[in-house]
């Protein structure tokens, strides 16, 4: 079996302050460096300044819009 070319544990940047962490089950917040910048990622999710790009939910009138042709669909059959 080949030997790693690099026994240095894996380092990554924390996504909040880019501090290195080691990844390694001794890093308890990986990939955060602390608990602190865990906890001001999971606010910026929170108050929405994080998000996944995509196509925007509808908003209620849409909705309503939606239901009201499904309704008339189901009465013509």
């Amino acid at each position: 079996m080949p030997t790693p070319a690099n026994d240095a544990p894996l380092e990554v940047a924390c996504p909040q302050c880019s501090k290195p962490v080691v990844w390694s089950p001794e890093s308890a917040y990986r990939p955060f460096c602390s608990k602190r910048c865990q906890l001001l990622d999971l606010g910026a999710w929170a108050e929405e300044s994080h998000r996944i790009s995509g196509e925007s939910a509808m908003d209620e009138a849409d909705l309503d819009a939606l239901l009201a042709q499904a309704d008339r669909d189901a009465s013509l059959s």
